[in-house]
């Protein structure tokens, strides 16, 4: 797959407490904020953004790191060196919690902030937020705002799993998940995703989720063995670099689950 030039994507900027960010918009309806992996806003992340589009949903897209466009598979050279200019800013800033747990990033109150408005913006019921590796947990934190109805956890790697404490972890405050325990206690669905064999994303952090949740955290666990075996890594990114589109496929029915969930909680007549 080469660049994509996300021609077909509205640009905007939008400012949330003196910070301002590029966000990519794509479709009608109501809004689904997507929230790119590492390395950022790749032709995959864009065509999974599109199908949520095509649901009837606004794909909204915020930048928060690389390059919005770029095909990181280009060679092993460049999509080390397009991982690397991504990772290395965020690790050190102090928008992304990446080792410590029991902390929500604070980049997720500018999240939260893009989703109250692009609500007001599109319409509909409420929000869905997907988020994806160094993202995945920012849905589950987003989800102390009623508006979001439909949170989508994939491969969720922060903090990153080098400790026991870490791996039977999400990155969120112990205030934040209990606000968010409280709506799933009063019919909060939360998806999660990722491939059995995925070490960033041990089998203890869906165990935490499991216990802190209950019922309301509906996993989906997937073989490494049915991931796409062109990708570049081993077996990690469900909706996006892994992902199998050909119906019959377990990746593919991961991805109609995420989309069923968006389609039943915000699509609503």
């Amino acid at each position: 797959m080469s660049d994509d030039d996300l021609a077909d994507f509205e640009r905007a900027e939008f400012t949330h407490d003196g910070k301002t960010r590029t966000v990519y918009r794509t479709g009608s309806g109501p809004a689904v904020i997507v929230i790119a992996e590492m390395p950022g806003i790749t032709p995959k992340v864009a065509a999974f953004a599109r199908q949520v589009a095509g649901l009837g949903c606004t794909a909204v897209l915020p930048h928060l790191f690389g390059v919005p466009g770029r095909d990181p598979n280009a060679s092993t050279l460049i999509g080390l060196k397009t991982l690397a200019s991504a990772m290395v800013p965020a690790c050190v800033s102090r928008e992304f919690t990446v080792w410590a747990t029991g902390r929500t990033s604070p980049v997720v109150g500018w999240l939260r902030a893009l989703a109250r408005a692009e609500h007001a913006r599109c319409g509909g019921p409420g929000v869905g937020a997907v988020g994806m590796c160094f993202t995945g947990g920012y849905a589950l934190a987003m989800a102390t705002d009623d508006i979001l109805l439909a949170p989508v956890l994939s491969q969720p790697s922060m903090p990153v799993a080098a400790t026991a404490a870490q791996k039977h972890s999400i990155d969120i405050s112990p205030s934040d998940l209990e606000i968010v325990k409280g709506r799933c206690a009063r019919g909060l669905t939360v998806l999660g995703l990722r491939f059995d064999s995925d070490k960033m994303v041990p089998p203890e952090r869906f165990d935490f989720l499991r216990e802190q949740l209950g019922d309301a955290f509906v996993a989906v666990e997937l073989r490494g063995a049915d991931a796409n075996p062109d990708a570049m890594m081993s077996a990690h990114s469900v909706l996006t670099e892994h992902l199998i589109d050909e119906p019959g496929t377990p990746t593919r029915a991961a991805l109609d689950q995420v989309l069923d969930l968006f389609r039943s909680r915000l699509l609503t007549a």
